[in-house]
């Protein structure tokens, strides 16, 4: 048998060493997103040498004659993935509140299996799902629909009528976000103390009048963390998108028009012609991007958070 000084000293000297590793674990973790970015700006620096920024944001994509416009990329990006969000943000929601605040306990135990599992299926199985599905939908009945009823409407003028557009990967894109806005959501709802709930209902609140009110304002840092873990994942999604967006490197006007994100220009790019001069540069350049993108846009959410927690307060 130890002494009880002895026992109480190994157990700070544990205490001490846990700590100072997860302490170690967790900076590398923060730096790890400044070596990407480092790396990044060293492989893109030929490129950036080369051209002013105003040619590399500009509307040309043309590597065989020197021309490399990301402009076309960037905004075929931001158009799939805020439509993702504007499709995919009401449903999840919902979703996440009837799990959470109305669903008896052998619903959810079946529900949740099902959406976790939604997070598991490989996003080339929901690239085929899009063009076997998503684009015939788009072009045999969304499409005649928007030129007939909806014409008039720039933002939803139908002059692509293959499918393969903006609308099909926002589709796509919503339904792959599905499973990380619900599940976390959800968690962040039940988390909620019921106390709060009981409190409400004592004075005569009615059920919605208490999640509306008590339990979503209480709950809204954590959704809006839902939110936006679920935009970081639509934003570099490559391989589903790729597969349904149609792949033109234009500026859409319309969500029926064919665009070309950053993500599905680095697949479908890298490793094909490098013996173009700064080719190479040019795409790790728009990797550096891609990542500069969601890194301002995780900032902006967080700065909005806080300000939300604030008032809730």
């Amino acid at each position: 048998m130890m002494p009880g000084r002895v026992r109480a000293s190994l157990r700070r000297w544990n205490d001490l060493l846990a700590s100072r590793l997860m302490l170690v674990v967790a900076v590398f973790s923060s730096l790890l997103v400044i070596l990407i970015i480092a790396a990044l700006c060293f492989k893109a620096r030929p490129i950036l040498a080369s051209y002013p920024l105003r040619e590399l944001f500009s509307s040309s994509w043309q590597p065989l004659r020197g021309q490399f416009g990301f402009r076309p990329f960037i905004a075929g990006t931001l158009w799939v993935t805020v439509l993702a969000m504007i499709i995919a943000i009401p449903p999840c929601l919902l979703a996440a509140i009837y799990l959470a605040e109305y669903a008896h306990g052998r619903v959810r135990a079946i529900v949740r299996p099902l959406v976790d599992l939604l997070a598991g299926i490989p996003s080339v199985v929901y690239g085929m799902w899009g063009v076997l599905f998503v684009v015939p939908l788009v072009k045999d009945y969304l499409v005649p629909f928007a030129r007939e009823h909806l014409s008039f409407i720039p933002l939803f003028s139908a002059t692509n009528s293959s499918g393969y557009s903006i609308l099909a990967g926002g589709v796509v894109l919503a339904v792959m976000v599905f499973p990380i806005i619900i599940s976390v959501s959800e968690e962040v709802l039940r988390a909620v103390p019921q106390e709060l709930r009981e409190a409400s209902l004592a004075v005569g609140a009615t059920h919605w009048q208490t999640i509306k009110h008590v339990v979503l304002r209480r709950a809204l840092p954590g959704i809006g963390a839902a939110i936006i873990l679920g935009f970081s994942r639509a934003f570099g999604e490559t391989m589903a998108v790729l597969m349904v967006v149609g792949n033109v490197a234009q500026i859409p006007s319309s969500i029926f028009d064919p665009a070309y994100p950053l993500p599905a220009l680095i697949a479908n790019s890298y490793g094909e012609m490098m013996s173009i001069p700064l080719y190479d540069s040019a795409l790790l350049l728009a990797a550096l991007i891609l990542l500069l993108i969601i890194l301002v846009f995780t900032i902006l959410a967080r700065i909005v958070l806080l300000r939300a927690m604030r008032r809730a307060r």
